[in-house]
């Protein structure tokens, strides 16, 4: 029982990354129109902010420190943060530590331009071209951002640790009624778990309950009606790409410390999270979300050392395999509208 309340809670931390993409890609494709191939860069652009964030807390200058001296007795030179002037030494300390759950200050406004710009500059042209031409354009345009990050922070993983507070691990067994140690998981992913949850609980509660969001679904369901009552539908699917954006760089920035951020990451989500999106029903925000959930869950599952002895490699293909089955049965997903996507 203890390994299968582990799987569940490796299956909600999986989970909890892909429906965030997925919930993003759906907004996209059910405003829009349009199939985004660029949604995962937009995930690892996310997490390189919480890198950005770490570096910019931590530039430093080098002063003299008399109370350290070398074996001749001249003193050291150590370097000192800039924010230690402000915050003092600890307080500047803080901050870098705290530096991912900090960079959230900073992604929101650097993926809403990034998805405005690219909406605007490129996106907006390929409104009525075929799917196939959107999944080019937007593929390349992955393979140009992943590229760009290369090129500035180098091929190699970068390290973002959570916060001291939330570095560990804690015993979920003794307030479960098991043994002791017998389910251990760190506190991080427990953490972003909650965090998506609450993104997704925002996200729903904007489309359901502001006036903003009641639009954009009935611009969802029936754009040229709106349009004919005076409402600038196009600028409001603008600022929905936007919001798919920050949604997206969200999901990485946290993610960071989870998996350490490198220029790959987003092709490696991209297509489990477009699988998501399929098997949840595209055009489907709540599709979007249970998939994500579920998938996730089954993936924890099939990765068990007793289901992979009997079904080696089963892990690594088993959302495709649900995949398939969803598809052979029902072609539209499990909470698909009907007509989307089956022509």
């Amino acid at each position: 029982m203890d390994a299968i309340v582990l799987q569940i809670l490796n299956g909600l931390d999986k989970g909890s990354a892909y429906a965030l993409i997925a919930l993003g890609l759906t907004l996209i494709f059910g405003t829009l129109g349009v199939v985004n191939f660029a949604h995962g860069a937009l995930f690892m652009i996310g997490a390189f902010c919480a890198v950005t964030m770490q570096r910019l807390l931590s530039l430093s200058h080098t002063v003299v420190d008399p109370s350290q001296t070398d074996f001749l007795g001249n003193p050291l030179q150590t370097k000192v943060p800039y924010l230690a002037s402000v915050f003092g030494t600890e307080g500047a300390a803080t901050m870098i530590a705290w530096s991912v759950p900090l960079s959230i200050i900073l992604v929101i406004p650097v993926m809403l331009f990034v998805g405005w710009a690219m909406e605007r500059g490129l996106i907006k042209h390929f409104y009525k071209r075929p799917h196939a031409d959107q999944i080019l354009v937007t593929f390349g345009l992955a393979i140009v951002l992943q590229e760009i990050i290369r090129a500035v922070y180098g091929a190699n993983p970068i390290q973002s640790p959570a916060p001291p507070l939330f570095s560990g691990s804690v015993d979920l067994g003794q307030y479960l009624g098991f043994q002791a140690n017998a389910v251990v998981y760190p506190i991080w992913r427990l953490v972003y778990f909650g965090f998506s949850a609450v993104i997704i609980a925002a996200v729903f509660a904007f489309l359901q309950f502001t006036t903003f969001g009641m639009v954009v679904r009935a611009g969802m369901a029936d754009r040229e009606t709106v349009g004919m009552l005076g409402i600038d539908i196009d600028k409001r699917f603008t600022l929905m790409f936007g919001l798919a954006a920050a949604v997206a760089g969200l999901a990485g920035a946290m993610y960071a410390p989870i998996v350490s951020p490198n220029y790959h990451m987003g092709m490696d989500f991209l297509v489990l999270s477009f699988v998501v999106v399929v098997v949840g029903g595209m055009g489907s925000l709540p599709g979007a979300v249970f998939a994500g959930f579920l998938l996730g869950i089954l993936q924890g599952f099939a990765s068990m050392n007793e289901v992979k002895a009997i079904l080696p490699g089963i892990d690594q293909i088993v959302i495709y395999l649900v995949a398939i089955i969803i598809l052979l049965t029902r072609p539209r997903g499990l909470m698909g509208r009907a007509g989307v996507m089956e022509d």
